[in-house]
């Protein structure tokens, strides 16, 4: 048993690593156009602010559009081809995008790019690697790698552009998903069969009423609201720094020393937030910062130290909210719907990022480069609009407990009523085929011991999320 035991562990290991790399790699190619496209768009033929704009946020129209449509692909033809196909379409995207002389060829590329929209399959193969109680921890090494990729690609694609040019930057790219493939084929565990994961997966059954909730769908303008504003500022931050006497070849160090400061300032920000349950107001104080930064970088201060304060003060509430929100979702979803909700959520920043970089670049191209951030700031006032007549969310933890394969299915038809009689239990869904229950519980009145019992398993076989 210890043997069978030890290569599981290994094997689990394996697959969160690589599939943790190859979900970052891809990440950082989608990424290091961002800081950069903007400074080189001049050299390609037909450029303009709004088809620059364009270009920056096509990938996320192509994402939103086929990403739960290959999540399901992936449930039919297996998680590894899907997951392989769209990396060559990423990887096609890239050279068309390398080899283009046209902002034209560069949107083409960067929508090819965005087409391969594997990241609802990468997830999926995770949980079929997975036993539900690491799986949270698996979720969040995939999400803390997001981060890494986010704060690097600021780095390395103003010094890519600035050595190799804008092309260098795709064909760096390029080289990531040849890359990203070798991580599938060598460290990925072969998958093994295929199940339905109701905590990191779309079901099609739970969508009406997931979308008929009104708190979710606050968390969902949230994310679409963040990656808008991200995305169009781009267009003009850029000249910003250039402005500033802040210049190319120097970009990237100014947004690490950003990155780094404000990843600092968020962690304890974080802390406050879940430990002291005062999610609200860490979120409406995140988007008040945001809002005031974008009308900062409308004008408001001259020179380098007003421009990196602004700056520090978008990404500080930028990496606060992309910390929180995920986890505000958690809490709200009801139990054995996380996985619905969570692909509504991801398609709504996807289109946040299109609708953003067409904003910013036809805000550029009509008014000029305060008028981005002036734009922005409005976004952010409509924004703090919205979530301020949220309720702030109950501070419960998803669980889901493994359930005894000896058990008849309709013994386990008849556990949901006993789950709800265990104190701190406050949703559960029985799901006999997978021999789970997922549970939404208040950790500070759960009868743990009551919970073991009724499972007979013991606590070693249920594990909790945010």
């Amino acid at each position: 048993m210890r043997k069978v035991s030890g290569l599981l562990l290994v094997t689990e290991r394996r697959a969160i690593t690589g599939l943790a790399g190859l979900y970052a790699t891809r990440m950082l190619g989608l990424f290091m156009v961002l800081p950069v496209l903007a400074l080189y768009a001049d050299d390609l033929r037909g450029s303009t602010p709004l088809l620059v704009g364009l270009a920056l946020g096509i990938y996320g129209l192509t994402q939103a559009v086929l990403q739960i449509p290959f999540g399901l692909l992936s449930d039919r033809l297996g998680r590894k081809p899907v997951i392989a196909g769209g990396l060559l379409l990423f990887l096609l995207g890239s050279v068309v995008a390398a080899g283009a002389d046209s902002i034209g060829g560069v949107i083409l590329g960067r929508c090819l790019q965005g087409s391969g929209a594997v990241a609802a399959a990468i997830m999926a193969l995770l949980a079929d690697q997975t036993r539900e109680q690491v799986r949270t921890a698996a979720m969040a090494t995939i999400g803390l790698s997001i981060g890494v990729a986010f704060a690097v690609a600021m780095v390395l694609g103003p010094w890519l552009a600035a050595s190799f040019g804008l092309a260098g930057v795709f064909w760096f790219t390029a080289a990531l998903a040849v890359l990203g493939l070798a991580v599938l084929w060598k460290l990925v565990p072969p998958a093994p069969r295929r199940l339905r994961h109701r905590d990191v997966g779309i079901d099609r059954d739970q969508l009406r009423g997931i979308l008929a909730r009104g708190d979710l769908w606050r968390l969902d303008i949230s994310i679409f609201a963040l990656h808008l504003v991200l995305m169009a500022i781009f267009v003009a931050v850029p000249f910003r720094l250039l402005e500033a006497g802040i210049a190319v070849e120097r970009h990237g160090l100014t947004y690490l020393s950003i990155m780094l400061l404000a990843f600092v300032a968020m962690v304890p920000l974080v802390i406050i937030a879940e430990k002291r349950r005062r999610m609200k107001a860490m979120c409406l104080s995140a988007i008040t910062g945001i809002t005031l930064s974008l009308f900062g970088l409308a004008g408001l201060g001259e020179g380098v130290p007003a421009l990196f304060g602004w700056l520090l003060l978008f990404f500080i509430a930028f990496n606060l909210l992309e910390a929180t929100l995920p986890s505000m979702l958690s809490k709200l979803a009801p139990a054995g719907a996380k996985g619905t909700a969570m692909g509504i959520y991801s398609t709504s920043q996807f289109l946040g990022a299109f609708l953003g970089g067409v904003l910013g670049g036809a805000l550029v191209q009509q008014w000029g480069l305060s008028a981005v951030f002036i734009g922005c700031g409005l976004v952010g006032l409509a924004w703090l609009a919205v979530m301020a007549g949220m309720a702030p969310p109950r501070h419960l933890t998803s669980e889901v407990v493994a359930l005894d394969d000896s058990e008849q299915d309709d013994a386990l038809d008849t556990l949901m009523a006993r789950f709800a009689e265990v104190a701190g239990v406050e949703d559960v869904l029985v799901v006999p085929e997978e021999r789970v229950a997922y549970l939404k519980v208040d950790r500070q009145r759960l009868d743990e011991q009551a919970l073991a019992r009724l499972t007979g398993t013991g606590s070693r076989n249920h594990h909790s999320g945010a």
